[in-house]
């Protein structure tokens, strides 16, 4: 069955699309505060569709990256009970969200440096930041370096890898997107099984 190369098109068409700036800044303020699909799955295919705007493009990320940043902060800091509750509760972060409290004692602002390259979800570091009252300048300048340092990157290997990695894509397209269904299923088991 062949429905993987179907999806690459539609998503380089959407990557094209006039609005796609829009879109791209809109998901990185969600993904950072409350939304739970990483900015990287369109940045890297507006990136491969317009390798002329990739620096415009991780910029835009970052910036929005942050401001979703502060968002989170404000509400872990301001409504923690009405919205932060519910975001944790949504996601099942209940038991992660006291683990980062920790890391938060143990590690103060550098846990940020770490949460924002890595790909595990931003948004529990910044709701707790606000928790835990993080102070403000600091978290910021942290969310602006390992954000960018993140999205800067992404853009620079789509760019300098552009077109062998559309030629792959193209021709392995379907080989990709179902072993990356396999892999996600399997993780999915080893982490019910597991955790």
């Amino acid at each position: 069955m062949a429905i993987f190369g179907g999806i690459y098109k539609r998503v380089i068409g959407w990557a094209m699309h006039r609005h796609a700036s829009y879109y791209l800044t809109a998901t990185s303020v969600a993904e950072s505060s409350f939304f739970p699909v990483p900015v990287d799955v369109l940045l890297a295919p507006m990136v491969l569709a317009r390798r002329e705007k990739a620096w415009w493009y991780a910029s835009l990320a970052t910036v929005g990256s942050v401001t979703g940043a502060v968002l989170g902060y404000y509400i872990g800091l301001f409504l923690f009970d009405q919205v932060a509750q519910v975001i944790i509760d949504l996601y099942n972060f209940q038991e992660k969200f006291i683990y980062v409290q920790s890391l938060f004692s143990e590690y103060g602002v550098w846990i940020i440096f770490i949460a924002g390259f890595s790909p595990i979800p931003y948004k529990i570091f910044t709701i707790t930041a606000g928790v835990v009252g993080m102070p403000l300048l600091p978290f910021i300048l942290a969310s602006l370096v390992a954000r960018g340092a993140r999205f800067f990157l992404v853009a620079g290997l789509v760019y300098l890898g552009g077109n062998k990695i559309d030629a792959v894509l193209e021709k392995r397209v379907e080989q990709i997107g179902w072993a990356s269904v396999v892999i996600i299923v399997l993780a999915v088991i080893i982490y019910k099984l597991f955790y």
